[in-house]
């Protein structure tokens, strides 16, 4: 089915609507949850609150893509879970996803920054049509879909340190990017 279909569905207040993103989409929202919280019964319950959450925000949202909307609400889901689960402790993994775009890329803590977090996704998103086919993939995976670098490496075939410089490089070309704009980390 696509996805017109199924924003009509969520518009006409179906339940078919649910049903059947969670086909189309289930087991990539799955994905995107499970490579940030590494657990598969939160994981589960992340991509039900998701749908659950499209089921009350469409209508009135009436989105572009459905992928890239479920995918957002269910990494920003998956996200705030993480955080609430590891308040006090260290976990290497995702702290350290979440911390190498730190440098570049500044927290939202206030109605401004969240207006200039959408700036700066527009500019994320100018940014990266701008690189090569495979950089574009290859920063995509580790930074929107939480890919480890080894599981990269195993999939592109690169080494690990290789592919850990590659994507040093492409957070730096990014910061440059930015502060030519005036946009500060």
């Amino acid at each position: 089915m696509e996805d017109a279909q199924i924003i009509e569905l969520f518009w006409s207040r179906s339940e078919a609507a649910v049903q059947a993103a969670a086909k189309k989409y289930g087991r990539l929202l799955y994905h995107i949850a499970y490579n940030i919280l590494a657990n598969h019964e939160d994981s589960e319950e992340c991509v039900n609150d998701v749908f659950f959450q499209a089921w009350q925000t469409i209508p009135p949202q009436h989105p572009v893509s459905l992928t890239a909307y479920l995918g957002r609400l269910v990494r920003n889901r998956s996200i705030n879970r993480w955080h609430e689960k590891h308040a006090q402790k260290r976990y290497a993994g995702t702290e350290i996803l979440l911390s190498e775009l730190a440098e570049c890329i500044p927290s939202v803590d206030s109605v401004e920054q969240e207006t200039d977090a959408h700036e700066l996704s527009a500019f994320i998103s100018e940014w990266l049509s701008l690189q090569t086919n495979d950089n574009r993939i290859l920063f995509l995976r580790r930074y929107w879909f939480g890919d480890s670098v080894k599981t990269l490496s195993r999939q592109t075939g690169t080494a690990t340190n290789k592919l850990a410089a590659r994507l040093y490089r492409l957070r730096q070309k990014l910061k440059k990017a930015m502060e030519k704009e005036g946009i500060r980390p």
